[in-house]
């Protein structure tokens, strides 16, 4: 049986407060970023990079089934790994689900308030993406 959207944000939750500090919290978003899929360069154009962000992340998606189905990736390590977290918990998703989503996981580990504010401006790009995605296959 599939996992809902609130129990696999319950998960990562989970997974984050194995970690005491913020260093193994970031050595866990590397381990993530590193289990990304890999994403063919020819589909990084510009039409995928998510503005907003420092480092280069592209996000792009297929439906299935009336899901969404995401792939992406970053040149910047910790950066993928917070596109990697965000894929695991919304990809598969319906629009739907992903639109009644508040993302508040993200306040929920800490994510936010311990990233640079240009990571924290990319991090908020990315959920807007992932969110007008949703909404433009509603």
């Amino acid at each position: 049986m599939e996992k809902t959207l609130e129990q696999a944000e319950n998960d990562v939750v989970e997974e984050f407060s194995v970690f005491d500090d913020w260093l193994d919290k970031y050595e866990y978003l590397i381990e993530l970023g590193k289990s990304l899929d890999s994403y063919p360069d020819e589909a990084k154009t510009d039409d995928k990079l998510i503005k907003g962000c420092q480092s280069r992340v592209w996000l792009d998606y297929r439906m299935e089934e009336g899901r969404i189905v995401f792939r992406a990736d970053s040149d910047a390590i910790i950066t993928k790994g917070i596109i990697s977290l965000l894929i695991s918990i919304y990809s598969g998703r319906t629009p739907q689900e992903i639109l009644s989503s508040d993302f508040s996981v993200v306040e929920r580990i800490g994510l936010k308030e311990n990233l640079s504010p240009t990571r924290a401006n990319g991090l908020v790009s990315m959920i807007a993406r992932i969110k007008e995605t949703a909404m433009q296959n509603c």
